[in-house]
């Protein structure tokens, strides 16, 4: 036979000090809560009674509408319980709360498809995986909002942690991804703001490490004697043409075509695939060197430059395409970066978003203002690009330490 009584959740007590009060329902040793839409003061509540005290304003009013709770509740349980022999607490949990609270995974995977045309196709695919990750370690479907609690959210980091061995970034993106579900329902009045755990819960931050390259180890790389026409040539010339065109990302170097570059200016002109803006600057010699090299003869101007992108009309026009076209070719280029990397003995793994860090600060290095590197490197916020401003501090702090006695 399962017991009731209603719980008043102290350690989820609100910055008012309003603490949500709960059905609790005992079965075979297994516990689960439901909501009962009430919040309540600890001395407004009397544990022993299962009544709100009187020093509340509406306790007769809320008093009323709780016992008819807990009356219908078991009334549900008693009913399971005659028509099954063996009812499991999750399925009480069902009979007694109706539609009350949604199951979490019917929600956010529906949510997702919503905001499928809102996303971009990365980020949509990013929070599917995480969702069905996070269903993974629970090994159900059947979990309702008021399930996940904070304690559940910590098993889960742990889970992530000692048995995925996933680093905190990784266990801070799987949280958010859970955190954008409740924003989402709670935005849409499906469930009550204090049933969000995450404002409970501290995760910690990866130290952000920013490796680049000085100017004689891209002097070194550029320099390398390649076999001409091999995809270790290509991966090599995208990776310092990135690094002398503003740090373009390895998206928008794929990306570039005829019409982007501007012969008479030496300017690039084109759409950033990350933020939407348009972006333009000039091009030094290294850089444009490297764009002749690639240049075909009597090109059209929807041509790319670099020969990445074999189905140009499919590659614009599918969205999931694009997305596997560009992750499939930012491997292998990063797998032959990697073998350049250890060639020239560097102590950390070569890849294609370095030339972005590489290009922030050895402009700033060379003297170059931090509001046009800003600029060039298309943040939004200086305080971004601050972060290579702190690197080169670092190093002239290191350099010290290692010249001067």
């Amino acid at each position: 036979m399962a017991s009731i009584k209603l719980i008043l959740r102290k350690h989820q007590a609100d910055q008012t000090g309003h603490s949500p009060l709960y059905i609790r329902i005992i079965k075979d040793r297994k516990t689960k809560f439901i909501t009962a839409g009430v919040k309540l003061k600890e001395n407004e509540w009397d544990e022993a009674k299962q009544k709100v005290k009187k020093n509340h304003p509406n306790s007769a009013r809320m008093n009323a509408s709780l016992s008819q709770k807990i009356a219908d509740a078991e009334a549900q349980v008693a009913d399971m319980e005659r028509k099954v022999k063996t009812v499991s607490i999750s399925k009480l949990k069902d009979a007694i709360k109706g539609k009350e609270v949604p199951n979490f995974f019917d929600y956010a995977y529906k949510r997702c498809e919503k905001l499928k045309g809102n996303l971009a196709f990365s980020t949509h695919r990013s929070y599917l995986i995480y969702t069905k990750k996070f269903e993974n370690y629970l090994g159900t479907r059947d979990v309702y909002f008021d399930d996940i609690t904070v304690s559940v959210l910590l098993d889960y980091i742990s889970h992530l942690s000692n048995v995925m061995k996933n680093g905190v970034s990784t266990q801070r993106y799987s949280i958010m991804i859970l955190a954008i579900m409740f924003k989402e329902a709670i935005k849409e009045d499906i469930i009550p703001e204090y049933m969000y755990p995450f404002s409970k819960l501290t995760l910690t931050k990866s130290k952000s490490v920013r490796t680049f390259l000085k100017k004689d180890q891209i002097e070194e790389l550029l320099n390398k004697n390649l076999k001409s026409g091999t995809s270790l040539e290509l991966a090599r010339d995208m990776f310092v043409f990135s690094i002398y065109a503003g740090g373009l990302r390895f998206g928008d170097v794929i990306e570039l075509q005829y019409k982007h570059f501007n012969e008479e200016e030496n300017r690039i002109i084109k759409q950033i695939r990350k933020t939407g803006r348009e972006h333009q600057f000039k091009i030094g010699k290294v850089a444009i060197d490297i764009l002749n090299k690639y240049k075909k003869e009597n090109p059209e101007p929807n041509d790319f430059i670099f020969p990445i992108i074999k189905h140009k009309e499919g590659y614009f026009k599918n969205e999931e395409f694009r997305y596997k076209v560009t992750e499939n070719a930012n491997r292998v280029c990063n797998i032959h970066l990697n073998r350049l990397g250890k060639e020239m003995k560097l102590p950390v793994p070569l890849t294609f978003h370095m030339s972005r860090h590489s290009f922030a600060t050895n402009a700033l290095n060379n003297g170059m203002r931090i509001e046009h590197v800003s600029k060039l490197m298309g943040h939004q916020d200086i305080s971004t690009t601050q972060i290579y401003a702190k690197i080169i501090s670092e190093e002239l702090d290191k350099a010290v330490d290692k010249y001067i006695f």
